[in-house]
């Protein structure tokens, strides 16, 4: 729940980015179409930077406030719970990245070969970078995660980068 309420804020800057480029594509204006990339990357970074350091550095309160006072059983799900909170830390960075890609590429009306990218970086990078750590490594529900999270950095890099590739298009 805490990784997902943070999620919200470039889930949001994912659909400004989205208005932002279409917007230039319909001026033709290209160097408004690589501003709008620039800045709705840079804000995710800066957003997902601040919303992880907290995940980091007070991950016990964060997760008390989930558990109810007096729960004989609290030690044990923080035990659980706070390395699971670093990995979604770092899963800020590259989901909300991911969905600024996203939602830069919907703006150019390119929809398909983001599909794509997804399918690629989901099923043949991150499922079974996920087996392996979780199952093979014995990281258990940590290395699972960590296989999302690394699916998740496929496709931001993938992604951003088709954006930048075709911002650059003259066509545009």
């Amino acid at each position: 729940q805490i990784a997902a309420l943070a999620f919200m804020v470039p889930l949001g800057l994912s659909n400004a980015a989205t208005a932002r480029v279409g917007i230039a594509v319909g001026r033709q204006d290209q160097a408004a179409l690589v501003r709008a990339g620039q800045a709705a990357v840079i804000i995710t970074t800066v957003f997902a930077l601040s919303a992880a350091l907290p995940m980091l550095l007070i991950p016990e309160v964060l997760i008390g406030g989930w558990l109810a006072e007096g729960d004989p059983n609290a030690a044990d799900v923080v035990a659980i719970a706070v390395p699971l909170l670093w990995v979604a830390a770092c899963f800020q960075l590259v989901d909300g990245l991911q969905v600024i890609g996203v939602g830069l590429l919907r703006g150019l009306k390119d929809i398909r070969i983001p599909m794509l990218i997804a399918v690629f970086s989901y099923w043949a990078a991150g499922v079974p970078i996920a087996l392996l750590l979780g199952f093979i490594a014995g990281l258990g529900g940590v290395g699972i995660w960590s296989g999302l999270a690394a699916g998740l950095s496929f496709a931001a890099v993938l992604l951003i980068w088709r954006f930048f590739r075709e911002a650059r298009d003259p066509a545009i």
